[in-house]
């Protein structure tokens, strides 16, 4: 990457689990738990600046990390399926997505969240193939974990998470000696910091790394010595299954020089990783070349990502989209989208709200129409619907969803607000639709989006709204669940403006074609014009359930409407109640801030919910995490309170919550 593209950049991208403490024992401080960053091994001169600490890799272990119990991701990587796409150009099988974000900071990035609703929340996942979590600087640390509820979120919808190494240009602070630091070898001739990276990425539970060596001045020395490095870290990584992703910066020679192509000065590169990405300097020639080379070394031309720069100007950027997609032919390469949180940035600070975020950000992955079975073709932006087929992790029973996309205004329980802290947690978002939003209609097609000002449970509902004069279908889900007798379908809905039926749609078969709809069979839901769960025996449905949606139909001669969907389920059993966790306990105290732990309930676990209860027996809703440790912070005291009660709760993957464990702290 060339150096001018690093000004954003450089602000950054941003212990062993608790032990049980001795009753006697006096919690020690408590300080906010932080996404984990260091230098290879040497220190820069000199102090940090506020709010930083400066780590060396080399000296980090598990068992002595005391934020790794905050920091460590809990869901595992998901199986995804293709289902037939979305519309005649979305193609399985050929370019695939590969998504650098900055979620926050290098240093001072929260591990389980924050108290602002201002956040990328990336949902988009179904069109993502390799998530990587980009940052890194040289005044605070270039070697960058992802959060927890990132990796946890994006591991729920089948997408992997490499953590980032960046080497900076020395103009922006870059000093050789980290990369040397970085492929040092031992006494054995090993590379003691490849093991120690993949053993960072196990601890923590992302799936692998992103390498990007920048730091100019190297020599054919240095070049063997990370050739070298790489090829014990692929190993290594390879052991674990883990992946490692070369970007095209340092050439075999040790110096910099980006080729904006696969060729002789990076290919020994590219064989030893998993993919590379190819610098913005390509050109249409260039990745046909490319695409050539990877395939004569055996490899496929999909494992090339050719950046596209979004950072600056979102879906208004200047992209040379036949050079990597072409419309007419098969794909030349991959998409490397760098930075496409724009579609938070972008937004002036009076309009960051949620809602302002999720549509552009629709506009950016869906494209103009904002429906992916019916792209735009007059639409300069190619977005990743137009091109690229969605993927599902949708295969199991029991599923559920309450459409929670990570961050809300508040948080609702049973349609009730139990916080109306804003807030933001990418872990506890649910497996959202893929395809946002597919309406099959032949009347007016109204208005779908996420909505933040009601919601059964989470931060956000689904609000279908606007003028409707027939029968409108929404697809929600690509599915593969298998049906038996005793399946149900609830789903959670309310009824605001207008007379409007409701029905189910389900289909055990696949569309004709890409685009069509699915064909469906539709069962009729009682009306709600408040928040109702309506329950749905799939009598006589067999085989598959292979799509699910609703079906709406305005009474009469139609008009507007404004219906929300707040919660789906599909289960053949009833709804069992998960195990408590145990072992609630505060492991660090200062004042109002509390890190709290627990040992995790047996049995499938989705989350854990952490409440406090007031002195007039409220309930307030203080956050959840996929961990088995919790910061809490800003506690006060209640008029005459003498002591903080806590109550925590499991909660299984159709919502429900295990009985409380309670925890009294004193003031």
């Amino acid at each position: 990457m060339t150096p001018t593209r690093r000004t954003v950049l450089l602000a950054g991208a941003a212990a062993a689990l608790f032990p049980a403490l001795p009753a006697t024992a006096a919690p020690r401080a408590a300080t906010q738990p932080c996404a984990s960053y260091w230098y290879p091994d040497s220190l820069p001169e000199g102090s940090p600046g506020p709010g930083i600490t400066w780590r060396s890799l080399k000296s980090w272990r598990a068992e002595t990390d005391p934020d790794l119990a905050f920091n460590a991701a809990s869901v595992p990587l998901a199986a995804r399926f293709t289902p037939a796409p979305a519309n005649p150009s979305a193609r399985a099988g050929q370019a695939r997505i590969q998504s650098l974000v900055s979620f926050g900071p290098t240093a001072g990035n929260p591990s389980q969240g924050s108290a602002t609703a201002d956040y990328y929340a990336l949902t988009h996942w179904a069109y993502i193939d390799e998530l990587v979590f980009w940052g890194g600087s040289s005044g605070e640390g270039l070697v960058l974990a992802p959060n927890a509820p990132i990796v946890d979120a994006a591991h729920r919808h089948g997408v992997p998470v490499l953590g980032n190494v960046f080497l900076p240009p020395v103009a922006y602070g870059g000093q050789l000696r980290w990369t040397r630091d970085l492929v040092q070898k031992d006494a054995a001739g090993r590379h003691p910091l490849a093991e120690r990276l993949v053993a960072v990425a196990e601890a923590h539970g992302f799936d692998g790394w992103f390498v990007n060596a920048e730091t100019g001045g190297g020599d054919a020395a240095l070049g063997a010595d990370m050739l070298s490095f790489i090829r014990e870290l692929k190993s290594l990584a390879a052991a674990k299954g883990q992946r490692v992703t070369w970007y095209d910066a340092m050439t075999v020679n040790g110096t910099v020089g980006w080729q904006g192509a696969l060729n002789g000065q990076n290919e020994p590169f590219f064989r030893t990783s998993d993919d590379m990405f190819v610098d913005f300097r390509w050109s249409a020639d260039s990745l046909v070349s490319s695409a050539g080379r990877a395939e004569q070394l055996g490899r496929s031309r999909y494992e090339l990502w050719a950046g596209v720069d979004v950072e600056a100007n979102g879906w208004n950027s200047a992209v040379r989209w036949d050079a990597i997609v072409p419309a007419n032919r098969a794909h030349i390469a991959s998409v490397g989208l760098y930075r496409p949180e724009w579609t938070r940035n972008h937004l002036p600070a009076g309009r960051r709200g949620p809602a302002a975020f999720h549509a552009d950000d629709d506009r950016f992955w869906t494209g103009r129409s904002l429906d992916p079975s019916r792209p735009d073709g007059t639409d300069g932006w190619r977005a990743p619907a137009v091109t690229v087929a969605d993927r599902s992790t949708v295969t199991s029973v029991p599923f559920a969803s309450t459409f929670n996309t990570g961050h809300g205004l508040r948080w609702y329980e049973g349609g009730e607000v139990t916080s109306d802290t804003p807030w933001n947690h990418l872990g506890l978002q649910d497996r959202l639709p893929s395809r946002r939003w597919t309406v099959h209609t032949g009347g007016s097609r109204p208005a779908v989006t996420f909505d933040f000002e009601d919601a059964w449970r989470g931060g956000s509902s689904v609000l279908v709204d606007g003028e409707l004069d027939g029968p409108a279908v929404l697809d929600l889900y690509a599915t593969r669940l298998p049906l038996t007798a005793g399946t149900v379908v609830e789903l959670t809905h309310r009824t605001d403006t207008g007379s409007v039926g409701v029905e189910l749609a389900v289909a055990t078969a696949d569309p004709d074609a890409p685009g069509a709809m699915p064909p469906y069979i539709y069962l009729p839901l009682a009306p709600a014009a408040t928040w109702q769960t309506s329950t749905v025996r799939l009598t006589g449905l067999s085989g598959t359930a292979r799509a699910i949606g609703v079906r709406l139909t305005p009474a009469g001669g139609g008009g507007p409407v404004r219906w929300r969907l707040g919660g789906l389920a599909v289960r053949t059993a009833s709804r069992a109640t998960p195990a408590a966790p145990t072992g609630l306990r505060v492991s660090a105290a200062s004042g109002g801030d509390l890190r709290l732990a627990w040992n995790p309930a047996r049995g499938t676990v989705r989350h854990y919910t952490l409440h406090r209860v007031l002195p007039d027996g409220t309930r307030r809703f203080l956050g959840g995490t996929c961990q088995h440790a919790f910061f809490a912070t800003g506690l006060k005291p209640g008029q005459g309170e003498r002591a903080a009660r806590f109550e925590l709760r499991a909660v299984g993957e159709l919502y429900t919550s295990s009985a409380p464990v309670t925890l009294t702290h004193p003031w």
